[in-house]
């Protein structure tokens, strides 16, 4: 499998964006992906050193709707991606 279909999206909230101040960047990531894989793809496509990777998996959540009938939101996860100091990705 290639790199690059390990990332999905960049996640662009406010707290995302206070983050990214501090070298910090948001991705959606692939649900099987690891730290490694994430570290490979996020250098192949930005061409930018990473120092670190962390994981977060939100989960799934049950939403109703009216009389009795429930649907929900996808579970999923997310990559926050530590660059070199001094580095940025332009996600605009």
């Amino acid at each position: 499998m290639h790199d690059t279909f390990t990332i999905k999206k960049p996640w662009i909230t406010e707290k995302a964006g206070i983050m990214s101040a501090d070298g910090k960047y948001v991705f959606v990531v692939k649900n099987g992906a690891s730290k490694p894989e994430v570290k490979k793809a996020i250098k192949a496509i930005y061409k930018v050193d990473v120092v670190s990777v962390n994981m977060v998996n939100r989960p799934a959540k049950t939403k109703r709707f009216g009389a009795g009938r429930t649907g929900g939101q996808q579970g999923f996860r997310k990559a926050i991606v530590t660059l070199k100091k001094g580095q940025k990705i332009d996600l605009n």
